[in-house]
């Protein structure tokens, strides 16, 4: 910081920016790894790393959904609240144990963590 700052001065405005642009980078850092702890937890890290990025946040962001929920009714609910309303057929538990199957998981393994 001392070198980069005018004068060779840290100041307090530095100082704080600094500490601002590190808090976020340990968040996502911290949220990143909570990630894929939890979807390693799930489906192993063989299997983890053959997932796209793509594939990984999406994923991850259900998993986080089902291990609030009670029941796959319910968290098919809250995933496809959205969408489900346009639909003929209003099944969202199928919808999310055919998703979840995409990636070898069902409601147990994906609720309890184990693989």
């Amino acid at each position: 910081m001392g070198t980069l700052s005018k004068g060779g001065r840290i100041t307090r405005e530095i100082l704080d920016e600094e500490l601002e642009r590190l808090r976020a980078s340990w968040s996502t850092a911290a949220e990143k790894t909570d990630s894929e702890a939890t979807l390693a937890s799930v489906l192993g890290p063989k299997a983890l790393e053959q997932l796209d990025l793509f594939d990984r946040l999406q994923l991850a962001a259900v998993i986080g959904v089902c291990r609030e929920c009670a029941t796959l009714s319910e968290a098919g609910r809250e995933l496809f609240g959205s969408t489900r309303e346009k639909r003929k057929v209003r099944n969202d538990a199928d919808r999310l144990r055919k998703y979840l199957a995409r990636f070898g998981l069902d409601w147990q393994t994906c609720c309890s963590g184990v693989s």
